[in-house]
């Protein structure tokens, strides 16, 4: 990028907050010019698919948070949002079963969970391909500039204007900013980046903007699940032992069963050429550690797969799986927040003009899909007359 460009709004972060915040910016502000830095491949962010190089014709959404929007409380702006979505055929009715296994692993099937609540819908195509949607959503994907795998590691604020380093040395200049991540914001920044000192408060020091102190003391003690994303890329004879046709098909296992095989959810996911994709969630510490001591991937990626035969060896609807299927492993060190959400009144910032969004803050649906877009579409309206 030109050192002598210098953007009417910079957002960093590229996932579904990102995408809903700049559509109905731009819808607006058709005239700025807005940029998007991601570190990603691409739009989505935790919420998002893995399109494998390696293994072709896969798409698996890794679902970090959660792989469906909910609005169980009946938000009314979030609502608008969700038949705006129906209405562009972006999204459908998640109808796929849902099922818990209780300690015998016998079948229970559950409608509602902290993971699915209420009526839950689900993107068309794939996650990824959500975010894009929303993005080219009334020709707006021109209006702005994207700069994928770019991890910024340095901010500054100087006479009313964003001064933005990567990790490559390329800077970004801006009017105002937004930040839809909060990587530079959090203290987990220090031993990413390798620095002392938390990016934004770098920037913004102490006792300059209360409302930054404030949202800086609150995500000091925010807290974020770690997870392990098991993908399993089966052989093309796998599949269930009944007729189940639809997209998807969740397993979530209760406390003891997630005790004893350290699996918190699978998802089995149809792929467009009809083979079954299979997307395992853990959030248990030793399994957590012992992937980061394992010498041998090789040997680890055996033992979850003995593990998945162990969960579903008397299931009725569940083969088991062979011993040279295919995996990768996601390793997040912040898959989801959790404990104490951040205030929606703290979300901008008029002295330094910044603005935050994500599902880290409080309100319908924190640390899921439907938070990461309620937030957005609340920052833009509170900031679209500002941004002159």
């Amino acid at each position: 990028m030109k050192s002598d460009v210098t953007y009417d709004l910079l957002i960093i972060g590229g996932g579904i907050s990102a995408c809903v915040f700049a559509s109905k910016y731009l819808k607006n502000n058709i005239t700025k010019k807005v940029g998007l830095i991601e570190i990603g491949r691409g739009l989505g962010g935790r919420s998002s698919t893995r399109i494998s190089k390696k293994y072709k014709g896969w798409k698996l959404n890794h679902g970090s948070p959660n792989f469906n929007i909910s609005n169980s409380k009946n938000n009314l702006l979030l609502k608008r949002y969700i038949d705006e979505l129906l209405e562009n055929k972006y999204i459908k009715i998640d109808d796929s079963d849902i099922f818990f296994l209780n300690e015998d692993s016998n079948l229970e099937t559950v409608k509602k969970s902290e993971f699915s609540c209420g009526v839950n819908y689900l993107s068309l195509d794939s996650m990824s391909e959500l975010s894009k949607k929303i993005i080219d959503s009334n020709n707006l994907k021109e209006k702005i500039d994207f700069f994928f795998e770019t991890f910024i590691v340095d901010m500054k604020f100087n006479d009313k204007e964003w001064l933005l380093t990567s990790k490559n040395g390329v800077k970004f200049k801006s009017k105002y900013l937004i930040c839809s991540t909060n990587l530079l914001l959090h203290k987990r920044s220090l031993k990413i980046l390798n620095v002392n000192q938390i990016p934004l408060r770098k920037a913004i020091p102490v006792n300059n903007d209360k409302k930054i102190d404030l949202l800086l003391n609150y995500l000091e003690e925010q807290t974020f699940i770690p997870r392990l994303t098991f993908l399993i890329y089966t052989n093309e004879n796998y599949s269930y032992k009944d007729f189940y046709y639809k997209k998807q098909r969740y397993f979530y296992l209760k406390n003891q069963l997630e005790k004893k095989y350290r699996f918190e959810r699978v998802i089995f996911q149809l792929q467009d050429n009809n083979k079954l994709g299979i997307v395992v969630h853990s959030k248990n510490a030793e399994l957590i550690n012992s992937y980061i001591s394992a010498k041998d991937e090789e040997v680890f990626k055996q033992k979850i797969i003995t593990n998945f035969n162990k969960l579903f060896e008397e299931n009725s609807v569940i083969h088991k799986l062979t011993y040279d299927e295919k995996i990768s492993i996601m390793k997040w060190r912040a898959s989801q927040p959790s404990g104490l959400a951040v205030p929606l009144s703290l979300q901008f910032s008029r002295r330094y003009r910044i603005g935050f969004c994500g599902d880290w803050f409080e309100g319908d649906g924190f640390g899921r899909i439907e938070g990461s877009i309620l937030s957005a579409l609340i920052l833009e309206k509170k900031i679209k007359d500002l941004i002159k």
